[in-house]
């Protein structure tokens, strides 16, 4: 119960604060909350990730604070909206694509998610994508675009290609969200709307993957294979849910990719 409030605290913190001092403070109650969901159980494969998830996420933070140091040292002000120092923006532009996963910053993640229970693994790659994602919204305006597209470009073509030999379920999970992200980063410096509508999108399409798989009890493909038989109809949505995660019109999943 505490663990969920502080996340719950964390990202709303995070997503309403106009001082970066305070999104910081948001990122990392986000962070310190969902340590103890990843190792809750105690296997030494939890343990691991809920390491290197600590240090990835510690050595993002200290950069957002960093950058957003570097910018009101050199104008004065603390506003996230009016980050304007070109060095600060770099720096915050690799931050929270750190945070968030995005290659070159996503070795991390499919570890992480192979690594931490079902439910948390949703919670890694929808509720704790949300808050940098904001940070990316509300300084928009002043991101460094040609290190986000690039960014952003090779995150799709790894997060497909990664994904080809894997026959842990969580794992090509990841590597699906490192390939969304990619197309939610390359567009955000244009239209920064359509990146919130491809992420809620996103996450509505993950959560049902993933609830699916919990309630089914799939961790591997093999696994999957043979589920069809014990509950057909759950199985035909969620072949359905996959192909409109995989963006195939007439899909739902089809929508954010044609407007972007």
């Amino acid at each position: 119960l505490i663990f969920s409030f502080s996340l719950i605290l964390g990202t709303t913190i995070t997503v309403s604060s106009n001082h970066w001092a305070m999104a910081w403070a948001g990122l990392e109650i986000n962070t310190l909350a969902i340590l103890p969901l990843i190792s809750k159980s105690h296997h030494p494969r939890a343990i691991e990730a809920a390491t290197k998830y600590f240090l990835t996420q510690a050595a993002a933070s200290t950069l957002i604070l960093f950058s957003s140091m570097t910018d009101a040292w050199h104008t004065g002000q603390w506003d996230i909206t009016q980050l304007s120092h070109p060095m600060a923006c770099v720096i915050l532009t690799s931050a929270i694509s750190m945070k968030l996963g995005l290659v070159p910053f996503h070795f991390w993640f499919p570890e992480v998610l192979q690594g931490s229970p079902m439910l948390t693994g949703l919670l890694l790659s929808t509720v704790m994508k949300f808050p940098p994602l904001t940070l990316l919204y509300m300084t928009s305006q002043s991101l460094n675009p040609v290190l986000l597209t690039t960014m952003a470009i090779l995150s799709t073509a790894l997060g497909g290609w990664m994904g080809l030999n894997q026959t842990q379920i969580r794992k090509i999970l990841a590597f699906s969200s490192i390939a969304h992200l990619g197309w939610m980063a390359i567009i955000i410096t244009y239209d920064p709307k359509l990146t919130l509508l491809n992420f809620y999108l996103y996450s509505l399409m993950t959560a049902a993957v993933f609830l699916t798989l919990n309630s089914m009890k799939v961790l591997k493909l093999n696994t999957l294979m043979t589920a069809w038989t014990k509950v057909p109809s759950m199985n035909a949505m969620l072949l359905l849910t996959l192909l409109s995660l995989a963006g195939l019109p007439p899909l739902t999943g089809f929508l954010p990719k044609w407007l972007i």
